[in-house]
């Protein structure tokens, strides 16, 4: 036993930093650090639709473990370290850049209404927007010009933002190709990672069905959160999927009772 190890504190005596829609973030057990709890919250239109669907958080967890795992592999800069179990990853403390960063790939939700274009049509090319993060607001599209005026993100900063976008959608989208996924769009949240004097720009958050659309390439199946903003039904059955098709989730196994059993890594 490492003596030095931090010791694991039980979920009720930890400080709570900061709660969202989907996750709790707790005072890790070493500076600089947090543990990131998944919860079952499933949340659409801004929060005007809610429900908690049970297993979901561990299916999110999982998949954002593998992902943020093999982005670290890659030499993509995460704030992800390890997960702790069931429901919870250890993260490094990061200070949240404002910004939700959308990559699209073909025509979907506010994109295909917004523009007249039919669901499903492939873009010219990827297409990187930027959302302020505000509930209050309803998350808005701004531009560049919006960003570096308000002071949310230096123009350096969002040059770092957009080449990081442009390396994990090129990632994911082979990732889930080979597992025949199609990655239609998807958002990620960026961080600056403090180290000492210097700073460096991260993938934070998490990458889960939560944050992407994604479909079947033969049936165009919604494997994503779409089932539960449409009402299709299904959702923890279609991330299991995803998980299952990953190699996260064994082909016997079967989610059930209180939540998903998963292949130990």
């Amino acid at each position: 036993m490492d003596i030095n190890k931090p010791r694991y504190t039980p979920m009720s005596r930890r400080r709570r930093i900061y709660e969202g829609k989907a996750k709790i973030l707790y005072e890790g057990p070493e500076p600089g650090t947090l543990i990131q709890h998944f919860k079952d919250d499933a949340t659409a239109f801004n929060s005007k639709k809610h429900d908690v669907i049970e297993g979901k958080g561990v299916l999110n967890n999982r998949i954002s473990e593998y992902i943020f795992q093999r982005l670290n592999d890659i030499g993509v800069p995460t704030h992800f370290m390890r997960r702790l179990n069931m429901r919870e990853q250890l993260i490094r403390e990061v200070e949240i850049i404002p910004l939700e960063v959308v990559v699209r790939n073909v025509a979907a939700g506010s994109l295909a209404t917004r523009l007249g274009i039919e669901e499903g049509t492939q873009l010219p090319r990827s297409i990187i927007e930027f959302n302020y993060k505000n509930d209050q607001l309803g998350h808005p599209m701004v531009s560049e010009e919006h960003i570096t005026a308000f002071g949310w993100a230096t123009p350096q900063e969002i040059d770092d933002i957009m080449a990081l976008a442009i390396r994990v959608n090129d990632f994911l989208s082979g990732l889930f190709l080979g597992v025949g996924i199609r990655l239609v769009d998807f958002k990620m949240e960026c961080g600056r990672l403090w180290e000492n004097d210097l700073m460096r720009i991260v993938v934070a958050d998490e990458i889960s069905p939560d944050s992407c659309r994604l479909w079947d390439i033969k049936s165009n199946d919604k494997l994503d959160k779409d089932r539960f903003r449409r009402d299709m039904g299904g959702l923890v059955e279609a991330y299991t999927d995803v998980a299952r098709r990953l190699g996260i989730l064994s082909e016997n196994e079967r989610p059930q009772g209180a939540g998903p059993v998963l292949v130990k890594s």
